[in-house]
């Protein structure tokens, strides 16, 4: 398993230029404020479509919740792109032994208030209009071995072009504290917060 490093100047460069490459290939980036607790930590938890999942929730971060950003990653991306240990990344090799490990050190993250979490359950890219996510069911593990340390975040993202060259990233979010969900009701609670949030974005008009 890798994990994070700490590299202020690193990671100050890669914070910077990840603020550069959101705002130059997207026009812009919407997002709604949740109210949430800051002195918990939270396990976000959003649909994967694309290259720039952790980048945009990285930037929504930064401007939302600021708190310690990780993010868990397949091993062979962490390798392919080594600056993402920098920027909190600790990766999962599926279907491997590690897999807990992984697990594990998720949940121990939340012990933190400082922390955020973010985990894209559906552990692969599909198209962010998909009517129903796969969920892993290492969500639950965090979950149950996290206990009642942290908040849920969901978010649920699309993307848009509409009249513009550049798409607008819209990004959904809702938090829950843990009394008000059970894990294994975690996949149907979000699957609410999606659906809702979709319905939203095909209903814009321009």
């Amino acid at each position: 398993m890798l994990k994070p490093k700490k590299n202020f100047v690193i990671t100050g460069f890669f914070a910077f230029y990840i603020d550069w490459i959101i705002k130059r290939h997207f026009y812009k980036v919407e997002y709604n404020t949740p109210k949430f607790n800051k002195e918990q930590s939270i396990l976000l938890i959003a649909n994967h479509f694309s290259w720039w999942d952790g980048f945009l929730l990285y930037y929504v971060n930064k401007l939302v919740f600021k708190k310690r950003f990780h993010v868990m990653v397949l091993e062979e991306s962490m390798r392919k792109m080594g600056f993402l240990k920098y920027l909190g990344s600790f990766s999962v090799v599926k279907n491997s032994r590690q897999v807990l490990e992984s697990l594990d050190y998720a949940a121990g993250l939340l012990g933190d208030p400082n922390n955020i979490v973010v985990i894209f359950p559906q552990g692969k890219l599909y198209s962010n209009f998909v009517d129903t996510l796969s969920f892993e069911k290492g969500i639950l593990h965090i979950a149950a071995k996290a206990k009642a340390n942290f908040q849920y975040i969901f978010a649920a993202n699309f993307t848009e072009n509409f009249e513009h060259k550049k798409p607008t990233a819209h990004i959904y979010l809702k938090a829950l504290n843990v009394d008000e969900i059970k894990p294994d009701e975690i996949k149907e609670q979000y699957m609410r917060h999606y659906q809702t949030a979709k319905q939203q974005q095909t209903s814009i008009i321009v």
